[in-house]
């Protein structure tokens, strides 16, 4: 079991009493819109799927996190990062009342981090839709830059959008934290 610690944050496996927080955030279409692979509505089975690892992988190596504040325990959201065809892929999602608060800077911080250091990576990437600007925001804090545009397939929306890929690399990554 992997456990990563950030300031405020911890990331942990999901475990079931996570379903809860998971139905709540993932149940708010502001939410899930944004993300390429989760439905809408969500339902206690694709929470209960999620948790014990079943439902929407691609192959090769992969982890999934739940996102909690250190301060209470407080299920925040989810992260995650999976070897596929251009490498690894990461991702992050909050529940709405925690956005805008840096929490979203900080997970995808101390992923990429896990990856660059203990999975020895030279590069990660991932990907925002055009209409969520502030993701792209977070991927450029990091040091990330554009590498190409796609249609990607949204399950909420039930349509494919285009989806802005972002490159990092170890490199830049640590340029632009060096100070």
């Amino acid at each position: 079991m992997c456990i990563l610690e950030g300031e405020r944050l911890i990331l942990r496996s999901p475990r079931p009493t996570d379903i809860a927080g998971l139905l709540v955030w993932l149940g708010d279409f502001n939410v899930s819109r944004n993300m390429s692979r989760v439905p809408h509505p969500y339902h206690e089975e694709d929470a209960e799927k999620f948790v014990a690892g079943i439902g929407p992988q691609r192959e090769g190596w992969r982890y999934a996190f739940s996102v909690l504040r250190k301060s209470d325990g407080m299920f925040l959201g989810g992260a995650g990062l999976h070897q596929d065809e251009g490498g690894f892929e990461f991702g992050y999602w909050l529940g709405t009342p925690f956005w805008g608060q840096g929490f979203a800077t900080e997970v995808a911080h101390r992923l990429v981090t896990f990856a660059f250091q203990d999975l020895d990576q030279e590069a990660v990437h991932a990907g925002w839709f055009y209409d969520n600007p502030a993701s792209g925001h977070v991927l450029a804090k990091l040091g990330a830059r554009h590498n190409g545009s796609q249609m990607r397939e949204c399950w909420a929306r039930g349509m494919n959008l285009l989806c802005h890929d972002m490159l990092l690399t170890r490199a830049d990554f640590l340029r632009k934290h060096a100070a």
